[in-house]
């Protein structure tokens, strides 16, 4: 180790500290001649000249520089990325040989030691980052899902544990998604002459490949009932693909199929409609076959759970005339065999309508509404029809317990008086009923999907958007509609009129709501029965079938007699919030206003948890609890109301967000900015010999140097202070001023 002093030695800066000094000597002498000179008086001025002589001593800015020569050998850190993604399969080890994983390719290089070649002249550290929780550790499903990748971290933590640190070897494939910016820690390395050479491992673009990316399904489905499975596809080969996408049960058989074509190199959207025969809970799976020059062989497949019940909807038809619309919607729902109808008519002339599954009253009582599942009202009003009390009763069964509702006016438009009652509020449209009850005309109109309604389950009459749209645009039309203003704020529009548009757009004329916890649908013609024209039943009766369906669907998540459970999100995710609802009937079927009810869950790791519901409505026996999963998975429900012994077990499934995932390309341009930034090199797995060798070329480190800063010092400030107290005290002392 070298020792040196060093100066500030600007002219101006020596001049004023040689006067300062040359001041204080002068004051010494004079100080001594005008006070005296015993020895306390040279005593206490020598202090003061000391001082003085240390305050210009501190105007040079005197440092002691050492410098240090390092004997060991300098040090180079191996960063490895060992996160969930480095599971994708896309490093070519060699021409036209199949890929092997990013992790298999790292595993296989770390175990051969590739950084021998810099052992003669380096010491060499290796470590990994960002690994996956091995499930042997006892590390949890969601550690795993939740493990991400944190380029910064690592990197800036080296500096802090290598003091001899010479360069650094990141081997990753960019894709960090937890903590700072990397750049960060690549600005601190940068500072301190470490340069980093990164390494992408994997494809930087897609492998040729076809994707199976999502399913999106219903959790549960009744026998005999179309379900609609939403099946996302990414075709990433050259060529366009005709295939068969199919849908298994849970025994293996095959139980749907649908043609499909998938573009060169683009994403669809394909819808499957599968029929289940059979009663049950279980896992479904949808597949597509292996293309030839496909890169992965697993992501072809996906899984969703669906459980399969056998039960019969209870639907309510309100109407005041036998109107076309009301004739065949009620046929379309008797021929329906997982729907049961009763029909209440209001026909002025004739009286109340008479008949297989007709009603002499609207239902008096509570216990006698809460068994319909969904209830249309058609051309009706309050005058000398429905009661403010019916619509009352009707408002809460849609709030409380989940059921549907759905708006079909008519030319009469008697639902103009529905707006002095507490159905105004479930209205999804405003209308101007004082100006018209209604628009006609000799010009047949079409119903226009609009981007929502293209794909949503309600309005699928064909199996893509595509399809689906050019359906519907060939649908016959209709020569009277609803006179509506616009649509209410928190609607969805899924059709509006072709043509007709006021102030506020294109007339809405399908439009649906979320209403508490159930739904309403408002359709603002009344000429659905026309769509049987040339297809018959086809389009009409599914159309109605699948509205029946999709209305009461929250509603029968789960239930037992007397009770019934739903909840919102129907596909909750863990950490997500859960509303838990629970309506419990008496013996007699009344809904029960007092009593205690709890759920119990039970997580799959086996941890229970008991939630005393609230009352939310006691009138129509609604219990509301919240709760957020802690876990992914499958949970036990048990339901319990012991005032009455009512109970019911059913299962609720909680997806697990993932950070990590597996298939995406590498993302080399933040390896390539981080070695930019540290004055290193990038490359990718081909070029790591190269990088070996450019690090082998890196110059001697510079020296260290250590600065001692006298003239900043505390210690040296310290000093100084304690002279000045000295000397201002010891002039007291010996009685000077």
């Amino acid at each position: 180790m070298n020792t040196a002093w060093q100066f500030n030695l600007a002219p101006w800066v020596v001049a004023v500290a040689a006067v300062f000094v040359g001041a204080s000597v002068w004051f010494f002498f004079r100080s001594l001649k005008r006070e005296g000179a015993t020895r306390s008086h040279k005593f206490l001025h020598s202090i003061r000249l000391l001082a003085a002589l240390m305050v210009a001593g501190t105007l040079l800015r005197p440092e002691r520089v050492a410098t240090i020569q390092n004997s060991e050998q300098p040090r180079v850190a191996v960063l490895w990325d060992a996160s969930g993604s480095m599971q994708t399969q896309d490093v070519l080890v060699e021409e036209n040989q199949t890929p092997v994983r990013r992790a298999e390719w790292l595993a296989n290089q770390v175990a051969a030691e590739f950084w021998k070649p810099l052992q003669a002249r380096y010491q060499v550290s290796a470590l990994p980052f960002s690994p996956v929780p091995d499930p042997a550790t006892g590390a949890s499903v969601e550690d795993m899902a939740e493990a991400g990748t944190d380029l910064d971290q690592p990197l800036s933590a080296l500096p802090k544990q290598y003091s001899d640190l010479r360069a650094v070897i990141l081997l990753s494939d960019g894709d960090w998604n937890r903590g700072k910016s990397p750049v960060t820690a690549a600005t601190l390395l940068a500072q301190r002459d470490i340069p980093v050479f990164t390494v992408a491992v994997g494809a930087s673009r897609y492998l040729p490949d076809i994707e199976l990316l999502s399913v999106v399904a219903p959790t549960y489905g009744l026998i005999n009932e179309r379900i609609s499975v939403m099946v996302t596809l990414q075709n990433r080969l050259n060529r366009e693909v005709r295939s068969t996408l199919s849908i298994a049960s849970p025994t293996g058989a095959v139980v749907s199929t649908k043609p499909i074509t998938l573009p060169p190199m683009g994403q669809t959207q394909e819808m499957v409609v599968l029929t289940p025969q059979e009663e049950g809970d279980g896992e479904f799976k949808v597949s597509l076959p292996v293309e030839a020059e496909e890169t992965f062989k697993e992501n072809n497949e996906k899984p969703f759970r669906l459980a399969v019940r056998k039960e019969t909807l209870k639907v309510l038809v309100i109407d005041s005339q036998p109107r076309w619309e009301f004739r065949y919607l009620r046929n379309a729902l008797m021929r329906d065999p997982g729907v049961s109808v009763n029909t209440i008519l209001y026909h002025p002339q004739l009286g109340m309508g008479a008949g297989i599954g007709y009603l002499n009253e609207f239902p008096p009582n509570k216990e006698d509404l809460q068994g319909y599942d969904v209830i249309f009202i058609g051309d009706v009003g309050i005058d000398g029809q429905l009661t403010k009390e019916n619509c009352t009763m009707i408002k809460g069964l849609v709030e409380q317990q989940a059921s549907g509702l759905i708006f079909l006016p008519g030319p009469l438009g008697r639902q103009r008086t529905l707006a002095e009652t507490d159905l105004a509020d479930l209205l999804p449209v405003e209308t101007d009923f004082a100006k018209s009850i209604g628009m006609a005309s000799s010009v047949e109109a079409h119903l226009d999907l609009t981007f929502r309604g293209r794909d949503h389950w309600l309005t699928m009459l064909a199996t893509d958007p595509a399809a689906n749209q050019v359906v519907w645009k060939g649908l016959p039309g209709f020569y009277w509609y609803a006179p509506v203003l616009k649509a209410k704020p928190g609607t969805e529009v899924l059709a509006v009129h072709q043509m007709a548009r006021n102030d506020h757009g294109r007339i809405p004329l399908l439009v649906t709501k979320n209403q508490g916890n159930g739904k309403v649908l408002y359709m603002g013609t009344d000429s659905a029965w026309r769509w049987r024209k040339g297809v018959e039943d086809t389009y009409h009766y599914r159309f109605w079938g699948q509205v029946v369906r999709w209305m009461s669907h929250q509603r029968h998540l789960a239930q037992e007699e007397g009770m019934r459970f739903f909840y919102n999100p129907e596909n909750p995710r863990r950490g997500e919030k859960i509303r838990l609802n629970t309506t419990v009937m008496d013996k007699l079927g009344v809904p029960l206003s007092t009593g205690q009810v709890t759920i119990t869950l039970t997580a799959p790791s086996g941890t229970t948890e008991t939630i005393d519901l609230t009352t939310e409505n006691a009138e129509w026996g609604l219990r509301q609890g919240e709760f957020t999963p802690r876990e992914g998975g499958t949970y036990q429900v048990a339901i319990s109301c012991p005032s009455i012994e009512r109970k019911l077990q059913t299962k609720l499934e909680v997806t697990i967000p993932s950070i990590e995932k597996v298939g995406l390309p590498a993302q080399p341009a933040i390896l390539k900015e981080i070695a930019a930034i540290t004055n290193g090199k990038s490359g990718t797995t081909n070029d790591l010999a190269t990088l070996l060798s450019q690090i082998n070329l890196l110059p001697e480190p510079k020296l260290q140097e250590q600065r001692t800063r006298l003239w900043c010092d505390p210690w040296w400030g310290g000093t100084l202070l304690a002279l000045l107290v000295i000397y201002w005290v010891g002039r007291k002392v010996v009685g000077l001023a």
